[in-house]
């Protein structure tokens, strides 16, 4: 369910082109601009590129440091990649995970970056990745729970967010440690102060972003998993796919992935060699 719709993002974003382009009149310049055309119909058919968020997860909407907006790898990758169509972005708040991936679904919402599980894969249509992130745990002091290896035992509470890969991977795993699903990582949070879990489980990402608002709270060492983070668009768009690919790896180059990341504050991001 959705909850808000905040304003436009910065006007600058809607109408400036690639700052690269081929020489005006050439084939290569015709190519691109039809590429684009394809790419815009395809990836913002109203003319406007609606970018799913969630608060409290640097992959999606954060708090600009220091005040002045938002940021995140969600806002900002998007409203680079409506820059780069030509179109406005707008930004569509939720409040988790699961109900922005049912609005890219029900095609209520254009663009979003999320866990490219394969069980959303049967539900939206993903790009090539964009930075993959370790999973964890969060806990508090005087928690039972002291090591990963120490999770799943009896009488152990890990929270999850409602809806969430957490939630079905660890459903599927776990033997003995109960799972408590919470409506928003606010809650979470909550659940975690006053005692209701023992841990919280998703990415690093997150967790990091948790902790800074809960005194003496850790991420235990280690990790239980990894995500691969993607841009996530309803299905029958695939002619947009190839074109988001090469902004893929075009914002990689650029530095444009590091300084989304940067800005939100991402951390828990996964060495290449362990992927």
């Amino acid at each position: 369910m959705r909850i808000t719709v905040t304003c436009l993002l910065a006007s600058a974003l809607f109408v400036a082109a690639c700052t690269s382009s081929p020489p005006a009149g050439s084939a290569a310049s015709t190519a691109a601009r039809d590429d684009r055309a394809v790419a815009r119909a395809t990836l913002a058919p109203s003319g406007v590129l609606r970018i799913g968020v969630y608060p409290g997860s640097p992959t999606s909407m954060v708090p600009r440091a220091g005040g002045g907006g938002v940021c995140g790898m969600s806002v900002d990758l998007g409203g680079e990649v409506a820059r780069r169509l030509g179109v406005a972005p707008k930004l569509v708040e939720f409040v988790r995970i699961e109900q922005v991936v049912d609005a890219v679904r029900g095609g209520d919402v254009d663009f979003t970056i999320t866990n490219a599980s394969p069980a959303r894969a049967a539900l939206v249509d993903f790009s090539a990745p964009v930075v993959a992130i370790e999973l964890g745990y969060l806990v508090l002091p005087g928690s039972p729970v002291t090591s990963i290896e120490a999770v799943d035992r009896d009488g152990v509470r890990v929270g999850v967010t409602q809806g969430s890969t957490s939630q079905g991977t660890l459903g599927r795993t776990f033997r003995h440690a109960q799972i408590l699903p919470a409506p928003s990582l606010k809650a979470a949070a909550e659940m975690l102060s006053d005692r209701r879990v023992d841990a919280f489980a998703t990415n690093k990402a997150i967790l990091h972003q948790m902790a800074d608002g809960l005194p003496g709270a850790r991420i235990l060492d280690g990790r239980w998993g990894v995500e691969s983070l993607a841009v996530a668009v309803p299905k029958g768009r695939e002619r947009g796919l190839a074109w988001l690919d090469r902004f893929i790896a075009s914002a990689r180059q650029e530095g444009l992935v590091q300084r989304a990341a940067e800005c939100a504050g991402l951390r828990g991001i996964a060495p290449p060699e362990s992927r």
